[in-house]
């Protein structure tokens, strides 16, 4: 049996499942998309970009920056917005709605810094989203509606029902950094 710490409660509780998929198909679900025995409840960050709104676990993330000064890379990739200087860590800025052609003279306003685990012993990887408009937390009880979502786009891993008739495409943040894969930087 492995012990599972909540998300967002931080209380901890032993489970024979907590960690393991149930089926094959469940392998490639995220843990926290798929449905738990006990219910708790799990906080997301939502935000804009482009027309689409995204969001990501709150323990996925560092922080919301104001659009800080990015510099450009030469011979990037269109989705690479640039890089910028976070305390002494350069972070790349990716654009997950560059395909809808943003324009040039609107930038965006927020960089969602998240930070991701690769391996045991590796650094964290700092990775930044750009936003157009961050909505705000929300806290679900229910699992993401992994059925729901986009197959097309494969760093999202369900779907997130926000504000009673809202709906959010839950970033998978490991997908998201092969998806947008800005290489060693």
């Amino acid at each position: 049996m492995e012990k599972k710490q909540f998300e967002a409660t931080g209380h901890t509780t032993t489970s024979p499942q907590a960690q393991s998929p149930t089926t094959v198909e469940d392998a490639d679900v995220p843990a926290e998309a798929r449905p738990q025995e006990t219910s708790f409840e799990r906080q997301y960050c939502v935000f804009r970009a482009g027309r689409e709104r995204f969001c990501l676990s709150v323990l996925q993330m560092e922080e919301v920056v104001e659009w800080p000064a990015v510099t450009p890379v030469p011979l990037s990739p269109a989705f690479l917005m640039g890089v910028f200087n976070l305390r002494g860590t350069i972070v790349p800025v990716i654009d997950i709605a560059f395909a809808e052609g943003r324009r040039p003279d609107l930038k965006p306003r927020h960089v969602v810094v998240a930070a991701l685990q690769q391996e045991p012993g590796q650094e964290v990887m700092r990775l930044g989203i750009a936003a157009d408009e961050v909505i705000g937390t929300f806290a679900a009880s229910e699992p993401l509606q992994v059925k729901d979502a986009p197959r097309e786009l494969s760093h999202c891993c369900g779907m997130l029902r926000h504000e009673t008739d809202r709906l959010a495409l839950a970033l998978d943040l490991k997908r998201l950094a092969e998806a947008f894969s800005v290489g060693v930087i």
